[in-house]
Order: structure tokens, then sequence, then C-alpha cells
């Protein structure tokens, strides 16, 4: 089945390029970007500035073919792709957590990005961890368990070009 998506916007921030960018957001603390959402869009943005925090999922549209097993940025073996946060991906699809700083008509002001600039945005949504918390009695983060610290000064690579 081919799925096609439409971009809502674009992403503006400071890295115009791949290499040498955080990694995670917790590693882009205090950085700042923009979402700029298309007009058709806009009306969407609604109430958007009652939250603190969104999730956004864009396309990493630098990102060519897919690998599926990777050697992540913060360990030496090799995994799966899917048990990664590797942008090789066969759908090259991004997401990140960003803190909302406010809405100006069409521009969502944000920081602790971590995202290549001129990103296409594919969608937003509201960050509610209170919807989830019932529902992980026991959590699991797999390999990054011990290796998730790194997040916070790890820089990417060329690894994933």
């Amino acid at each position: 089945m081919k799925v096609e998506l439409e971009s809502i916007g674009t992403i503006h921030t400071e890295f115009s390029e791949i290499e040498g960018m955080p990694i995670q957001p917790t590693g882009a603390k205090g950085v700042q970007g923009t979402l700029v959402i298309k007009d058709k869009y806009v009306d969407g943005l609604k109430d958007l500035d009652g939250f603190s925090h969104i999730h956004i999922i864009y396309l990493l549209h630098k990102v060519e073919g897919y690998m599926l097993e990777v050697k992540p940025f913060m360990d030496n073996d090799t995994h799966g792709v899917f048990a990664t946060r590797s942008p090789k991906r066969p759908n090259r699809i991004g997401m990140s957590v960003v803190k909302v700083n406010n809405v100006e008509g069409n521009t969502v002001h944000v920081e602790n990005i971590d995202v290549l600039n001129e990103t296409p945005l594919l969608d937003i949504k509201p960050y509610v961890p209170q919807l989830y918390e019932d529902t992980i009695d026991e959590l699991k983060i797999g390999w990054f368990e011990t290796k998730h610290q790194k997040a916070k000064s790890q820089k990417s690579d060329d690894r994933f070009k």
C-alpha cells in the first residue's frame, strides 16, 4: 500500500548540517526553533499555547536509504533499527518532544529542538503524560538502560549519511 503525506509546515532551526547536531532533545537544551505552519492548517493551532510541550513528527528529508541493523550514536554494538532511534529507517519519520514558548499566528516558537533546518513538519500532538501513566507498569528500555545518559552530550556524525 502506498501512503502519501503532505507536510503541514516547515521546521526552522540553527542546524544546517546533520553532522554535529544533538541526537536527542535532551542534548538541545535551550536551542530555539520555529514551526511555520501552512496557511490552510493555521486554525489547527487553536489552544496549542495551553500546552508546555508538544510531540513534533517530521520527515527526515536528508536521509537516504535505510538499514535494518545499525550502530546507534550511543552504542558500539549493532541493533535492529526498530530498537533504536536511528534516522536510517524504512520510513524516514522522526519524532521529538519540544517545549512550546509561544504561538504567534502561523508560527510556533519552540526550544530544546534537535531537528535539521527546513525539515518538513508532518504533525503536531500535545504532550500529555497523564494519559499514559496507568498503562506502563513495568517499563523496560532495552539497551538504552546503560546508554541513555550519553544523549545529553552525544552529537551526530556521518554514520547515517
